[in-house]
């Protein structure tokens, strides 16, 4: 079924019919000094401007999110990644995405700097023309004007082309009158320009720039959150708001390019950021564990604490690994349709490939970060659920991002629309191995052995990634147009997806660890043994969940079978592992890889 392939050459979603080699993937290992240096910068920062006034941020004081935004902007961390010709340093993917892993751990203020240098810039800058992009760009990447993102409406969130305002054209053909709602904006209450969508005479899906002070443009007050309390989120309310005719975005009735391509950038940082943030969290657990003390111990040296500091490492490295290889695909590929000439579309065109891997990493990403600090409370105890502490800031923060860029859920249920339409157009060859594998079926299983360092995980993998076919091929030959209704479905077999993207991550980072003679190499094996043997089980029960939702009989019985046999693994002290990963960790004082 699988072919060995250069990771530089592995398309969007082919990680499930190839197979890899850790030489050739990119992991956060190969950061280089630069890498470093700007991380270091970042933490810098929040160390000295932003953690010192969290109170204060929460509180919206005194103009306070602002005037961080142009501290950072100062910095150039604002626009690290926008083009040096309009003020940005130029930097490659994958440094723009460090960024925003390093800036995560600054809790509100980590979602108002994504929000402006993500969705509040990128819009103008893939789509606006050179006019727009002269004006507005190089006053985003210092800071001097703020942006925002105007999708949402009260009766649209994940149905976004439901959107309900409206823009028509004056009758003297110069400006857009646009009329409408939307709520949850984040960064309204300071922004400068708000990229927004509405329906040219009700029909047509389209972007428009909106600049603050516009008549007809008004605010509600400051939504009451649950976390992310320092960020402002208010409605807006555009009531004949006439903006020029030239601050039309990108083409008429194509909005949807727009909203769409944007999205897939702000997932994978989205798991960046959530990344940043479950490295402080476990910080912040491992420090109160080594010191908070019951019958006269520590509790860092009690087992059921050891267990979920271990869980809490495997996961984060998971979500690391994963993270930064797919940046480092979208990195490769843009550089690649930049030699074709695509120029300042390259980058939407290598995210749009890596679509797939970015609804993924939105998901385990924020699912990751939910663990990390849902258990990190449960550490602290009592403690944890008081403000005296920060890991309960930590927990409220983190609620919102498995909604953010749209809900888990509706990111699931992509994964495999995606990968369903790219099949049916040849985009994506799942057929031939599909049909390799229902052939298998029918064959005696392979009971050879090869004693070769992680031969036994590699064909785990491989066999986790059958399953995956065998599954979502008889679902699409049972249930065929049906399938896009059936979402119990689709969801069990995007979350088999998920974690197989994620042990193929995990086994490849540290492979290239331990052939690289890295000091943590040790620890990264223990990791990768554990999270594919535990994910072993949950791609079981989601295989078998999906087979019994629309298989029966001798059908149904042959699946299962499968699904026992490509889920096999043999038995590993999981107990012992995570008691050395914790002890590694306790040893380190917070998140080491």
């Amino acid at each position: 079924m699988e072919t060995t392939a250069n990771d530089h050459t592995i398309q969007g979603g082919g990680f499930l019919i190839e197979a890899s080699v850790p030489e050739n993937t990119f992991t956060p290992e190969d950061f280089t000094e630069e890498h470093h240096m700007i991380a270091d910068m970042c933490r810098d920062f929040l160390q000295k401007d932003v953690h010192p006034h969290l109170a204060a941020i929460d509180r919206q004081e005194d103009n306070i999110m602002p005037s961080l935004l142009n501290k950072a902007g100062e910095l150039g961390l604002l626009g690290a990644a926008f083009p040096e010709q309009y003020g940005g340093l130029g930097k490659d993917f994958v440094t723009a995405t460090l960024v925003n892993e390093s800036l995560g751990a600054g809790h509100s203020f980590a979602v108002a700097m994504a929000a402006h240098n993500g969705i509040g810039s990128l819009p103008i800058l893939y789509f606006g023309t050179e006019a727009q992009k002269e004006k507005y760009i190089p006053k985003l990447a210092t800071g001097e004007m703020k942006g925002a993102y105007a999708l949402t409406e009260p009766g649209s969130g994940s149905d976004a082309l439901g959107a309900k305002t409206t823009a028509t054209l004056s009758a003297d053909g110069t400006q857009w009158i646009l009329n409408g709602q939307k709520i949850w904006i984040t960064n309204a209450g300071f922004a400068d320009v708000f990229t927004v969508f509405a329906k040219i005479d009700g029909q047509h899906f389209t972007g428009f720039i909106v600049e603050r002070g516009t008549p007809g443009l008004s605010f509600g007050e400051e939504e009451h959150k649950m976390g992310i309390k320092g960020s402002s989120t208010r409605q807006l309310f555009f009531e004949n708001c006439a903006i020029p005719k030239e601050n039309l975005l990108g083409e008429a009735g194509k909005g949807h390019i727009i909203a769409f391509n944007i999205l897939n950038i702000g997932r994978l940082k989205l798991c960046a950021a959530a990344n940043g943030g479950a490295k402080l969290a476990i910080k912040t657990t491992v420090e109160y564990a080594r010191t908070r003390e019951q019958f006269k111990t520590p509790i860092a040296k009690f087992g059921a604490i050891q267990h979920k500091l271990g869980e809490m490492v495997i996961r984060l490295f998971a979500s690391d690994a994963a993270l930064y290889r797919t940046a480092h695909w979208i990195d490769t590929k843009e550089k690649q349709l930049e030699a074709k000439g695509e120029g300042e579309n390259a980058l939407l065109g290598a995210a749009e490939e890596y679509a797939i891997e970015c609804a993924m990493l939105k998901v385990l990403g924020s699912e990751c970060l939910d663990y990390v600090v849902d258990e990190g409370v449960q550490v602290h105890g009592g403690n944890g659920y008081s403000d005296e502490y920060n890991i309960s800031r930590s927990y409220r923060d983190s609620r919102i991002n498995r909604i953010f860029e749209g809900t888990n859920e509706i990111n699931r249920l992509l994964i495999m629309d995606m990968y369903l339409k790219r099949g049916m157009k040849g985009r994506i060859n799942l057929m031939g191995p599909a049909m390799a594998v229902q052939k298998e079926l029918m064959s005696i299983p392979d009971f050879s052995t090869d004693d070769a360092p992680f031969a036994a995980e590699l064909k785990y993998i491989a066999n986790f990634k059958k399953a995956i076919l065998m599954c979502a091929g008889g679902a699409v030959q049972k249930l065929m147009m049906r399938l896009e209704h059936e979402q119990e479905v689709l969801m069990n077999l995007a979350d088999m997806v998920i974690d197989t993207f994620q042990c193929e991550c995990v086994l490849m980072r540290a492979m290239k660890m331990v052939s690289t003679g890295h000091e943590e190499a040790g620890v990264a094996t223990d990791i990768a043994k554990t999270f594919i043997y535990d994910a072993a089980d949950r791609i079981n029960h989601a295989g078998k969940t999906a087979i019994n939702s629309f298989a029966e009989g001798d059908e149904q019985r042959m699946m299962l079978m499968g699904m026992k046999r490509f889920t096999k693994t043999e038995p590993v002290n999981t107990k012992d592992t995570r008691r050395r990963i914790a002890a590694r960790l306790l040893e380190k004082g917070a998140y080491f890889l």
